[in-house]
């Protein structure tokens, strides 16, 4: 029997957090969606979108970027248009990463992490960072086809201890 479920379509990707004490630098969390192709899920990315960037076809966007957390409501959001994907990607994981810049920071180090994945006005997943207190980068989502070519949402919070660069080839690896 068929599902009556069209799956994931559009969604949206919120991350907050609290500016850092008066006189102390400012704090920068970023948003960082990495797609994968069919024929390697687990493997290298087909592309990955971040500050400054968008996915080659206009799907994936960074709409709101903060370098300090200051603001009312959600400091960084990121739309995924998961329908209009082609059909060669076969999942996407989305993550948050801290801009270091050789400070050391963990996510111990930031207040009231919070991120958000909503459909429409609906809440699908709402978590904070608090669960990997020593990691510098952590997955918050993973995205994936499933035999019908709908899209699924598994909300997964995983820690790194990765700068940038690092995270982006490991975020994408299979857990253990």
């Amino acid at each position: 029997m068929g599902t009556l479920s069209k799956g994931l379509r559009k969604v949206q990707v919120t991350l907050k957090w609290d500016p850092s004490p008066i006189g102390a630098p400012a704090i920068d969390l970023d948003i960082v969606a990495a797609t994968y192709g069919v024929g390697d899920p687990h493997g290298k990315p087909a592309y990955l979108v971040h500050f400054g960037s968008r996915s080659p076809d206009g799907t994936i966007t960074l709409n709101r970027d903060s370098r300090t957390g200051q603001g009312l409501g959600a400091d960084e959001v990121m739309t995924l248009e998961l329908d209009r994907l082609a059909d060669g990607y076969a999942r996407v994981v989305v993550g948050v990463v801290i801009q270091q810049r050789g400070r050391g920071l963990t996510f111990s180090d930031i207040r009231n992490t919070g991120v958000r994945i909503l459909e429409g006005p609906v809440e699908l997943a709402n978590e904070d960072l608090a669960g990997v207190p020593e990691a510098s980068a952590a997955t918050v989502a993973e995205f994936t086809r499933d035999g019908s070519g709908a899209w699924q949402l598994r909300p997964a919070v995983r820690g790194f201890a990765a700068d940038p660069a690092e995270f982006a080839e490991l975020m994408g690896t299979t857990s253990s």
